[in-house]
């Protein structure tokens, strides 16, 4: 069940369970607690009451936990998951969640605010399939990539939870253009703020407990589909666009669609796009309003 919070009501966060070391916890006064939460209940509601807003659902208790992050109360990195169907949007919300973040970190000379992870760079390496198969588009024939298990999410699991405790971690970079080949350890990604990740399977039962918030991204069927055709057009799939199209579709009913149950907040995939970095702005905003002094 989704509901926004009501300002003069508070749940108790519940306490954060980690494979690694406990956050550090600091006392912030109640009534800074209460101020948090009210502000950010307003920036929520009033978003989510505007016309084409990018909120539409959240759970009852995410404003509760956001403030524990901005009042302080939370001091350590904060993960985000983003998930959603091929072609709602993720990926482009995701960039211009970390460009805003970035501004607003560039003005402040602040160092390591935002780090993201790939979930596709976690795609495991079948390049001697490939090459077995004689290209990539004969290999895909006969190996799902629409899966879950395609992918090593437990090693996502693992570098997103050492990110978080502020370990450096080198990560694996994927490549896309039809090798399937995988090389591990070859991207630094520095402990940060605000860790954030997005991808098909970012929800799914091998990595979502990883994540602090976890987001899906919500798009129409028709939208989404004349967005994939596009794509697939602009990639020269040709006639294979419409079997690409049908197998992802099927298993999206099977893993992804079903993570909208477990997503903190449900996002538009068809806001216009300024409407995300403005509202990113709003809360940063509040954020450098409360700790103006310790910015400066």
């Amino acid at each position: 069940m989704y509901i926004i919070i009501l300002p003069h009501k508070r749940i108790r966060m519940n306490k954060l369970q980690t494979i690694l070391t406990p956050p550090k916890i600091t006392r912030t006064p109640k009534i800074l607690t209460s101020h948090v939460e009210q502000r950010l209940y307003k920036i929520f509601s009033n978003e989510m009451h505007s016309k084409n807003p990018v909120i539409l659902k959240i759970k009852k208790d995410v404003i509760r936990k956001i403030s524990g992050f901005i009042s302080g109360e939370v001091r350590r990195s904060c993960a985000i998951g983003i998930a959603g169907e091929t072609a709602s949007g993720k990926s482009t919300i995701t960039l211009d969640i970390i460009d805003t973040i970035n501004m607003f970190a560039k003005e402040y000379c602040m160092k390591n605010a935002v780090t993201r992870i790939n979930t596709d760079d976690y795609y495991y390496d079948r390049s001697d399939m490939v090459k077995k198969a004689g290209s990539f588009a004969e290999f895909a024939k006969h190996y799902d990539l629409d899966v879950p298990e395609a992918l090593e999410l437990e090693l996502m699991h693992k570098h997103i939870k050492q990110l978080v405790f502020g370990h450096e971690v080198y990560l694996p970079k994927y490549d896309m253009s039809g090798t399937a080949i995988r090389t591990d350890n070859v991207q630094l990604a520095l402990p940060s703020k605000v860790i954030i990740s997005e991808g098909l399977f970012t929800l799914t039962e091998k990595v979502a407990d990883a994540f602090d918030f976890k987001i899906y991204v919500d798009v129409s069927h028709d939208v989404q589909k004349q967005r994939f055709y596009k794509r697939a057009a602009e990639r020269h799939l040709g006639d294979s666009a419409d079997e690409v199209y049908k197998n992802a579709s099927e298993k999206a009913k099977i893993y992804i669609k079903p993570t909208i149950n477990t997503a903190d907040i449900v996002i538009s995939g068809e806001a216009d796009r300024l409407k995300y970095k403005a509202f990113i702005s709003k809360i940063l905003s509040f954020i450098e309003e409360l700790h103006a002094k310790e910015l400066v």
